[in-house]
């Protein structure tokens, strides 16, 4: 290599010196790349251009032969017909020319690159579907699974003995192959892709070559039985990881089996982080003059045992706060949540109202409301009939309209993600309003 390079553009992208050894221009090239990341620097217009210049520079003087051609003749001595210098192929040397010059720009997806190697396999995410139940109580569950390990028989070389691969004929053993593909209207780009016909291994085995267990596939397909633990408090879309248990690949440590657990509907509880929220219907009788009874069934299989306060009067939709009762919390389980109860009144039925003696009932209840007094000058008589909301707010906006998606859509529950709460911490009972959330009954 000639002590001076004719030209040391290249070196300049990143900031080397022309007798920089490969390991400091590797080291030059991943802090430039770093710095000049597209998708740390999205502001820039010119970040994606210099990290493609930096990246065809890295190309170039990371392989001696090319280096070499550069630095005997700058960019003109990669170019030429019928080959560049030091064997470098036409099309490739012809690229590498342009490419400061307005022409194709030079990508490097594909395998054989100068970069850094694979640290591991790649991981394996599977969903897990999980209850409520399951996140509260904790739970350990074991599944048959199958992966890819190395073949025991090749050890991994895909070979029949002592039978060693051919040289691909295709990509000449790099493993790769150039292919042109339009980047924008009317620029081209040249990207390095896997070579279709040894795979990107830049080498083939011959059919009689190949290891007979794994057909010259290097592994083979092994069933395994594996343990997972839902712990108390886990959430929906926690990942439970299982290090080191993915598909196997010869001279690559193995991925990584994630499990994503999925909480399915409950149909008594709702949760929000360590809370939980249900509704429980109390009777007429319970609301006006209390009640001590089992109120809810947890979700651990527990009755929880309530008792109201004496001389209190339970309005429709109050809620009250049990504390202790909610969800265990994530790696500490001995504390928990609060569970927040929604009281809906149920009231006396039609037969149950026929069967009591009206006059005396009038007796005790509260008085019924007076006329509006001064009357108004003109009073008309209407009839009396049953009807439900939800039908004529349908009728009069109908779903997909504005008012269904903005405003009745969330009065009714749906769309409202907000996570509630309540509003004092420091009763035992409080009076629900408008801004609870609906609920599914117990």
């Amino acid at each position: 290599m000639p002590s001076v390079p004719v030209e040391t553009e290249l070196y300049d992208l990143l900031g080397v010196p022309p007798n920089a050894s490969e390991g400091d221009i590797k080291k030059a090239y991943r802090k430039k790349a770093k710095e000049h990341h597209p998708v740390k620097n999205p502001n820039d217009p010119e970040a994606a251009q210099k990290f493609q210049e930096m990246a065809a520079a890295y190309e170039i003087l990371s392989d001696s032969e090319s280096r070499e051609a550069y630095d005997s003749h700058g960019m003109a001595g990669l170019g030429g017909h019928g080959g560049g210098p030091g064997g470098m192929p036409a099309d490739a040397a012809e690229m590498f020319a342009q490419f400061f010059g307005g022409g194709p720009t030079f990508f490097d997806f594909g395998p054989g690159a100068h970069g850094p190697r694979r640290r591991k396999g790649e991981d394996t995410e599977i969903p897990y579907n999980v209850t409520l139940e399951d996140l509260y109580n904790g739970k350990s569950v074991k599944m048959n699974m199958e992966k890819e390990v190395v073949c025991g028989v090749c050890q991994g070389s895909g070979a029949r003995g002592s039978a060693k691969p051919k040289e691909c004929g295709q990509c000449e053993g790099k493993g790769w192959t150039f292919v042109q593909t339009q980047i924008a209207p009317s620029q081209f780009g040249t990207m390095r892709a896997k070579c279709s016909d040894c795979n990107g291994q830049g080498n083939k085995l011959r059919e009689k070559d190949r290891c007979k267990k794994c057909k010259g596939e290097k592994t083979v397909k092994e069933k395994t039985r594996q343990e997972i633990f839902i712990e108390k408090g886990m959430s929906d879309g926690q990942r439970i990881v299982l290090a080191g248990a993915g598909d196997q690949e010869p001279d690559v440590p193995p991925g990584d089996v994630i499990f994503k657990l999925k909480a399915s509907h409950h149909d008594s509880f709702e949760r929000s982080g360590s809370d939980l929220l249900a509704t429980v219907t109390i009777t007429l009788s319970e609301a006006l003059l209390g009640f001590s009874r089992i109120l809810i069934t947890h979700l651990d299989g527990r009755g929880v045992r309530v008792s109201s306060p004496s001389g209190k009067v339970i309005k429709p939709g109050q809620t009250i706060r049990l504390r202790g009762e909610g969800m265990p919390t994530y790696k500490n389980p001995d504390q928990k949540g609060d569970l927040f109860v929604v009281l809906d009144v149920e009231m006396p039925s039609a037969s149950w109202l026929s069967t009591v003696d009206q006059n005396a009932l009038a007796q005790i209840l509260p008085p019924k409301k007076a006329e509006i007094d001064p009357a108004p000058a003109m009073v008309d008589e209407a009839a009396y009939e049953e009807s439900d909301l939800v039908d004529v707010r349908a009728r009069s906006f109908p779903a997909g309209s504005d008012f269904f998606d903005q405003g009745f859509a969330s009065q009714f529950g749906e769309g409202d993600d907000e996570d509630w709460e309540d509003d004092d911490g420091d009763d035992d009972y409080e009076h629900g309003g408008g801004g609870e959330p609906e609920c599914r009954p117990q």
